[in-house]
């Protein structure tokens, strides 16, 4: 029942790095406070990157866009090299930081918890940028069980 219900739910994909590298997919990304900066994400403790997630101390968020759809289906595969192909450097610690995404930032852990069947992990955030600038394209969305975009239909004064 669970599943069936949150599947009307939209959610933004991001996808999540930390050193190794380690990688996966996440509709769970979230903004916890603006002061101080804190980000959070969950991750089922089964995962293959949960180890790594736990033993991470930087990890990073790529926010996608449409024409990240690939990137976002690679990085939710089991039992492949995630980062095969994909265009990424590494930060002075070892963190994948991925091109050709609308926008990232890294954050350093202050809670893990393992809640229920997942992992959930809070981290202050350290630096970030949006290489595509204040004209945003299209986002990419997981609703209903598959990637969607977004079409703006108002925008309201910034």
């Amino acid at each position: 029942m669970l599943r069936r219900t949150l599947r009307q739910h939209a959610a933004g994909v991001t996808v999540i790095t930390v050193p190794g590298p380690a990688g996966f997919t996440a509709t769970s990304f979230t903004s916890v406070s603006l002061d101080p900066a804190l980000v959070s994400f969950c991750l089922g403790t089964t995962a293959s990157t949960a180890e790594a997630v736990r033993r991470a101390d930087r990890f990073a968020v790529h926010v996608l866009g449409a024409e990240n759809t690939a990137l976002a289906r690679q990085f939710a595969r089991s039992g492949i090299d995630r980062f095969d192909g994909v265009p990424w450097t590494a930060a002075e610690d070892g963190l994948p930081l991925l091109d050709g995404v609308p926008a990232w930032l890294t954050a350093r852990p202050t809670l893990l918890r393992q809640i229920g069947d997942h992992l959930l992990v809070v981290g202050e955030v350290d630096d970030g940028a949006a290489p595509g600038g204040d004209a945003p394209g299209s986002a990419l969305v997981h609703h209903d069980g598959g990637f969607v975009t977004t079409r703006q239909l108002d925008r309201p004064g910034r």
